[in-house]
């Protein structure tokens, strides 16, 4: 990786597909290649790669690489770039990590494009115990991250939002898992402590940017949504930033993809 700004500049998309399949037929793929990013970081694959046999989930002139959950039609992570990656890191070696494929990062010169999927905690107590554990093991592990001589964009659905800005209805969601003063504290100590960045709101400080909407009433034609999905960097990539979009002219999920343009030239 170049740290110096470059004409080209590099694209990275984070996407919750939730389902690969179902985004397919609902022409993510298309879309794809219309937006020609460099990388694009995928989340909730809700599938065994050998069900992937189309051409579409092997994008031409991207480097593929899925890391499934080991229960079928669940969770799972996948990374297409245009650079070949050094390395390709998909164990963390703790659960709920592992088994459920929510950890995929690509190595390169001097940088590290991870996808994530954090686990959400809204379904049951046991959901959120689950997110609540996932939270103290990964907060351990960013801060292990930050001891390495690299950068590092985590492009991820984080499933919580940070300030009241980031979601609509943030009254109403003060005691519901995405909104809780625990898991919003969380973030307060990965930026405050570790020092990380959320992307986006260096370039775009502005109420109603959501990239997920309930499929129930009509949250998404009244924008009723949350920020759930951002790309978290290592502090010297601030510079690097050039802008931010949230993609809402099709549907291809219940998330929507967000783009974040870099000044820096990804290298192998």
């Amino acid at each position: 990786m170049s740290v110096s700004a470059a004409q080209s500049g590099t694209r990275i998309v984070t996407f919750n597909a939730n389902g690969i399949r179902s985004a397919q037929r609902k022409g993510f793929f298309e879309w794809m290649q219309r937006e020609s990013p460099d990388v694009v970081c995928i989340q909730e694959t809700k599938a065994q790669e050998h069900q992937l046999s189309q051409e579409d989930f092997y994008p031409q002139g991207y480097h593929c690489v899925y890391n499934d959950a080991e229960r079928k039609g669940y969770s799972g992570t996948a990374v297409y770039s245009r650079v070949t990656p050094r390395k390709v890191i998909t164990r963390l070696g703790w659960e709920p990590v592992d088994s459920e494929g929510r950890y995929l990062q690509f190595d390169y010169d001097k940088l590290s494009i991870i996808s994530l999927y954090v686990p959400s905690g809204s379904s049951s107590e046991q959901a959120l115990a689950k997110k609540f554990t996932f939270m103290e093991g990964f907060f351990d592990h960013l801060q292990t991250l930050r001891r390495k001589r690299r950068e590092f964009i985590i492009c991820a659905d984080w499933n919580t939002c940070h300030q009241n800005i980031d979601l609509k209805n943030w009254r109403s969601n003060q005691k519901n898992s995405g909104f809780l003063p625990e898991e919003r504290a969380w973030l307060d100590r990965i930026y405050d402590e570790l020092g990380y960045i959320d992307s986006f709101r260096l370039v775009d400080p502005n109420e109603e940017r959501y990239t997920w909407w309930s499929n129930r009433g009509q949250a998404w034609a009244k924008n009723v949504g949350w920020r759930l999905d951002y790309q978290m960097i290592t502090p010297k990539l601030a510079a690097e930033v050039q802008g931010a979009s949230i993609y809402r002219d099709e549907r291809f999920s219940d998330h929507a993809p967000q783009t974040m343009d870099y000044g820096f030239t990804l290298q192998s």
